[in-house]
């Protein structure tokens, strides 16, 4: 199953929050940095995707 994107955004909420708070051990910040950073990534992913959904219908609303 894959990931939604507002799982994600939750997850780098959390792991920002985590990080602001001072809540992870200093060997365990890495890993978390590494997580949000595939988070990031699969967001910007989502978000283009969606971008070119949207701008397909819009032109094919325009061309009715």
């Amino acid at each position: 199953m894959q990931m939604k994107y507002e799982e994600a955004i939750s997850t780098l909420e959390t792991i920002a929050r985590q990080l602001e708070q001072n809540e992870l051990p200093i060997d365990k910040i890495a890993d978390r940095l590494r997580e949000a950073q595939k988070l990031v990534a699969f967001c910007r992913s989502q978000l283009t995707t969606v971008d070119a959904e949207i701008k397909k219908i819009m032109d094919e609303d325009a061309r009715q």
